[in-house]
């Protein structure tokens, strides 16, 4: 078998083409994608050539960890049957092509997968393009309400990621935060909180400060902003080393949490608030495109202040 796939052959230079899949074992499933998503963090830094050192890395690579879709063949041992839709978060699945090996990493901007039936989860059909922000919305998840966590009082950055925490820290029942955020462009579409530019916030109170922005050069800005013994919790991703005033920090026993990837515990805990009707993924899909025009969907996605969440839709290609 082979397929459709968006295939990153070196930094910025990026197309549809074909790649072969591996054969199907009997707990695997086979998946047609409808929908996948770009995202803006490290899927930006694999297309820039930022991106440090990671293992399994190399180019030509296969993007993407966000893709929604039918399973249209089921393994005797999958557990799951044709028909039924799910959530899967990027597949190793690639042989190679015309042009020789191809690197999955994440590999869920294609149009067919293979994968393991364990790693994706079951999802409503009626969520469609939806579906494909399930794993944005289990990193939010995950960096509210990771071990020893706090929920946020002022949240960085009213991107994507920025209304999922926001969205998520309501729909948990905590009280609403703060948004920050210095572009114009994005500082509407609040649901139930109130966004502002940093120099109209008086406060210097905050218990838990939530970076969702990856910004360089905000933590001694953040520290400022915290009350004694508050935290500041990094859940962008950074490419560059990270450094802050010591004096400052010691003066208010500031605490510093870095917030990683989601775990199945949380992707179970999202799926759960969507379909109790307490979160809602409606509005942060703002951009779509077909796969033929995935180069300039890459560009629009990543320099784009209007665009939220690009989708490529997968339905019309071979």
């Amino acid at each position: 078998m082979d397929t459709a796939a968006i295939i990153l052959s070196a930094p910025r230079q990026l197309q549809l083409g074909r790649a072969g899949l591996k054969a199907p074992g009997s707990s695997d499933i086979v998946v047609r994608i409808a929908h996948s998503g770009i995202s803006t963090g490290t899927e930006k830094l694999f297309w820039s050539g930022e991106m440090p050192p990671f293992p399994g890395m190399g180019y030509p690579l296969i993007p993407g960890y966000e893709a929604a879709g039918e399973v249209v063949e089921a393994g005797r041992d999958s557990g799951f049957k044709p028909g039924e839709h799910v959530f899967v978060p990027g597949a190793n699945c690639f042989t190679a092509n015309e042009r020789g090996p191809v690197f999955g990493l994440f590999g869920a901007a294609a149009k067919m997968l293979v994968t393991d039936a364990s790693r994706v989860t079951r999802i409503d059909p009626e969520m469609g393009a939806e579906g494909a922000l399930l794993a944005l919305a289990a990193t939010a998840r995950h960096a509210i309400a990771g071990a020893n966590a706090t929920p946020p009082d002022l949240i960085v950055g009213h991107g994507v990621l920025g209304r999922l925490i926001a969205r998520i820290t309501r729909a948990m029942g905590a009280p609403a935060p703060q948004v920050w955020e210095v572009n114009p462009a994005r500082q509407t579409g609040a649901r139930g909180y109130s966004v502002c530019h940093p120099d109209n916030d008086p406060r210097r109170d905050y218990t838990c400060i939530m970076d969702a922005s990856g910004a360089e050069g905000l933590i001694d800005s953040l520290i400022g902003r915290i009350a004694k013994g508050g935290e500041v919790v990094l859940a962008g991703f950074y490419t560059k080393p990270l450094q802050f005033a010591f004096v400052p920090a010691f003066m208010r026993e500031a605490r510093l949490r870095i917030a990683a990837e989601w775990q199945p515990q949380d992707l179970m805990a999202t799926r759960a608030l969507i379909d109790s009707g307490r979160l809602s993924l409606d509005g942060l899909i703002t951009h779509r495109a077909r796969p033929e025009n995935a180069a300039q969907a890459y560009e629009t996605a990543f320099s784009d202040p209007d665009c939220l969440k690009m989708i490529l839709d997968w339905e019309a290609t071979a």
